[in-house]
């Protein structure tokens, strides 16, 4: 457990050595606080109107403003900010000549890949504290149900954990960080809208397919429930990630 923390907390470090870390928190700080404004301006909008028409009392925080923000728009920012994140995990290693270093150090494949992989995991908590720090705001000055919000506090790290995995293999396939991340963008893209499938094939295969989809299982952790079937699908789609980079990593040493 010391060498994976170890090799975590170097990734870490070499994050904020570099431009990586400032740009993606500064790129998604800025679409978040653009978000999260227009949502409240919304909402205090329409409640006005309907109170001026007398309507029923205030709408429900988690519904207009929580719901929207984390089943929505952050899910598409992080399929595009978070390939920046994970390009440079092996691709860098390898076009700098460091991996060979790395692979004959006293630690096991899985050792390296599980820390690399929780370096990454920790910048991303970076922007889920940041996420939810705007939202602890709407506590302040409203009155929105916490229960839901820890449900969709689960799913939205574990989505971002599943991303992450998935972009950790895709680098360690190429040595080349621009490749790495254009082509996590586009499979993590792939994956997200693989849901629309069932639009034009709602049969058994269209449902299968549409169950693949990356979004297809943040809906409910929104919503404020935990359902089992969503949690196997993102620790599945975390263990593949970690597995089949593992294999890519041991692929590198010329093993069989």
């Amino acid at each position: 457990m010391r060498n994976i923390l170890t090799i975590a907390g170097k990734e870490l470090r070499a994050y904020f050595h570099s431009p990586i870390a400032y740009l993606v928190i500064t790129v998604y700080s800025v679409v978040l606080g653009f978000v999260f404004y227009s949502y409240v301006a919304l909402y205090v909008e329409q409640s006005f109107r309907m109170q001026m028409m007398g309507g029923p009392g205030p709408m429900n925080l988690n519904e207009y403003i929580i719901r929207p923000i984390l089943e929505g728009f952050l899910m598409v920012v992080l399929l595009f900010l978070l390939p920046l994140v994970t390009m440079r995990l092996y691709a860098e290693e390898k076009r700098s000549g460091t991996i060979e270093l790395l692979l004959t150090s006293p630690v096991t494949d899985l050792q390296i890949v599980l820390g690399k992989f929780l370096g990454a995991v920790a910048l991303f908590l970076t922007l889920a504290i940041l996420t939810f720090l705007y939202l602890s705001l709407l506590f302040v000055y409203g009155n929105p149900n916490a229960k839901p919000l820890l449900a969709a506090a689960l799913g939205f790290v574990l989505y971002g954990a599943a991303l992450l995995a998935v972009g950790m293999w895709i680098s360690s396939l190429t040595k080349n960080q621009i490749i790495a991340a254009a082509v996590s963008m586009i499979v993590l893209l792939l994956l997200y809208i693989l849901i629309w499938v069932q639009d034009y094939s709602p049969g058994r295969t269209g449902q299968f397919i549409a169950n693949l989809s990356l979004s297809n299982h943040i809906d409910n952790f929104a919503k404020g429930v935990i359902a089992l079937p969503d949690l196997v699908y993102y620790l599945s789609v975390i263990g593949l990630g970690i597995f089949l980079t593992a294999r890519s990593v041991d692929a590198l040493k010329g093993r069989p």
